[in-house]
């Protein structure tokens, strides 16, 4: 054979190697097609007065307390105060009382404000009831060891003496009776509010929300005897569930002699 052919030869069979080598190799996946991810679709909006900070219940509300913020369409409730209903809403809401505290970002609502034009006290005061200060020992002795706080429930118990049994003849009678139940408390001393995570509030008076029926019994109880506050807890709170004091006109009052209590019928 002629050297030229086997020159032609080896080169066809070292090509055909090389591409029969190139053609093992596994072959590489195809790079993956990434699709760009469509925006979701703009939900309608509208603009919501909100708190633009935390606002304590008693703040005097200014411009620089508030902002519009966009709110969804479908969340907005008729009690929101919003740029289309109340275009100038900023401005009027300006100067009035948080009735109630606001975290930042709440919507702003009405019934959670009131004007400003009188005393803080009176703002906060709910519509038909009274604010009546009771004395308390500074001890914590007539109010739950000190751990009642503004905007807890509380039970009114009084005690005094039985003056018909001394004058029969018996010993120094003491008793107690619950006069009021489920009353919330509006403030301790001065403070109107829990502050700094404080857990314990001490003062020398409570300041109650009661009906003007509740008023009086609580200006005549505080006459003839001493009132304590006794805690309720959350879960009872606002219930209700109590029998009034009138239904418990026959009930049996508890007398103390001696330091031992024994339970008697009123009659």
């Amino acid at each position: 054979m002629k050297p030229a052919r086997l020159a032609v030869l080896a080169i066809a069979l070292v090509t055909g190697g090389l591409a029969a080598f190139l053609m093992s190799g596994d072959d590489k996946p195809p790079a993956p097609v990434v699709e760009a991810a469509l925006p979701p679709p703009a939900l309608p909006t509208t603009d919501v007065l909100v708190a633009a900070a935390e606002l304590p219940m008693g703040q005097s509300l200014q411009v620089a307390d508030l902002r519009w913020q966009a709110w969804p369409d479908q969340a907005v409730t008729a009690g929101y105060i919003t740029r289309t209903n109340r275009p100038k809403g900023l401005e009027d809401i300006a100067g009035s009382i948080a009735r109630s505290a606001f975290l930042s970002g709440e919507p702003i609502r009405p019934e959670k404000l009131a004007r400003s034009d009188g005393g803080f006290m009176a703002a906060i005061l709910p519509s038909g009831m009274r604010a009546v200060a009771i004395v308390t020992d500074t001890r914590g002795s007539s109010s739950a060891g000190g751990f009642i706080l503004p905007n807890d429930h509380v039970d009114l118990i009084r005690t005094f003496r039985d003056e018909e049994a001394m004058q029969a003849g018996a010993t120094e009678t003491q008793i107690s009776e619950t006069v009021l139940t489920d009353i919330r408390v509006l403030a301790v001393g001065q403070i109107v509010q829990e502050k700094n995570g404080a857990n314990v509030v001490t003062g020398e008076t409570a300041t109650l929300a009661l009906t003007p029926a509740q008023a009086e019994i609580v200006t005549l109880a505080q006459k003839v005897g001493q009132l304590s506050l006794s805690l309720r807890s959350l879960a009872d709170a606002g219930r209700g569930t109590d029998p009034a004091p009138e239904a418990r006109a026959d009930a049996g009052v508890t007398v103390v002699r001696f330091g031992v209590s024994k339970q008697q019928s009123r009659r």
